[in-house]
């Protein structure tokens, strides 16, 4: 693989909602300064869906909240839907793998929380209103939470609280969904559950999603291309397209062409974080605890 010419492709097929040009993140100054992001060029097509990996430290979380807005570059720069970037906006939501949501307000409430955001606030007619109450109830059915539309986020499970911040996150209508390692909490029979009901929304909803994980089964069962980072400083090493019809189904990761991606991409992440083999991971790591 030319990883020059495989860098240099836009993911996704359309005008790009996000583009992003020379980035680069460092965190504290002089001696001390650590360079977290270096020269990142990344085009994000419309309605198109990026896995991002890597091994740890390669700064993935970092450039997903950049994008969000929620930190700030220190060169280069990031436009989403035509805009600089300087800053949230409601036209990225996030997702975060600890569920975030408010534990004094029900389900529907903090499904409908957004509303009250002074980003989302304006003079709504009724119809307006009406509206967004009932894009509040297609969530709670399209999430199958129903029957917990009154519950406390206490008394519902890992997975049926990420359902619930994921609608929150999908109710004012996103373009582009944001979401760092969501399902990273999840025992693995729920994981599968999220990763269907995802794909389904993703087809539904139409919206741009970039998703960080450190699973690269999860990152190619999601993905339309996978964008491999590497660490020391963060940089983008690779993307790989997945040839993988867009309806899938949990049977597919057993196909060989399936399992021929998952072993290429994590070979390339062994080899980005000079370590070809786990045993050689687990060495270092007992080496880093011994000291």
């Amino acid at each position: 693989m030319d990883v020059s010419e495989v860098v240099s492709a836009e993911v996704g097929s359309s005008a790009p909602k996000v583009s992003i040009r020379r980035l680069s993140k460092i965190f504290g100054e002089g001696p001390a300064a650590t360079v977290a992001l270096q020269n990142i060029d990344l085009d994000i097509g419309e309605h198109s869906f990026v896995t991002l990996v890597g091994a740890s430290g390669c700064g993935k979380s970092t450039l997903l909240r950049i994008i969000a807005g929620l930190e700030f570059h220190t060169a280069g720069e990031v436009v989403a839907n035509d805009k600089p970037v300087t800053g949230p906006g409601a036209d990225r939501a996030m997702v975060f793998q600890q569920y975030s949501l408010f534990p004094w307000l029900t389900v529907t409430e903090n499904i409908r929380f957004s509303r009250k955001l002074a980003a989302n606030r304006g003079d709504f007619t009724s119809a307006e209103v009406e509206a967004a109450s009932g894009r509040a109830d297609t969530l709670l059915n399209l999430m199958g939470l129903q029957a917990a539309a009154d519950a406390f986020p206490n008394q519902l499970s890992g997975g049926m609280q990420q359902r619930v911040a994921i609608a929150r996150a999908l109710m004012p209508r996103p373009p582009i969904l944001l979401m760092d390692e969501p399902f990273g909490a999840l025992d693995a029979q729920t994981r599968e559950v999220m990763h269907d009901l995802i794909q389904y929304v993703y087809h539904l909803e139409k919206t741009t999603i970039v998703f960080v994980t450190h699973d690269v089964e999860e990152a190619i069962y999601l993905g339309q291309r996978v964008v491999v980072m590497a660490p020391r400083p963060g940089r983008i090493d690779s993307i790989y397209e997945v040839p993988l019809p867009a309806q899938r189904f949990q049977d597919i990761k057993l196909s060989l062409e399936f399992i021929r991606l998952k072993r290429e991409i994590v070979e390339r992440i062994r080899e980005t974080s000079g370590m070809k083999t786990d045993l050689e991971l687990l060495e270092k790591l007992c080496g880093q605890l011994k000291t």
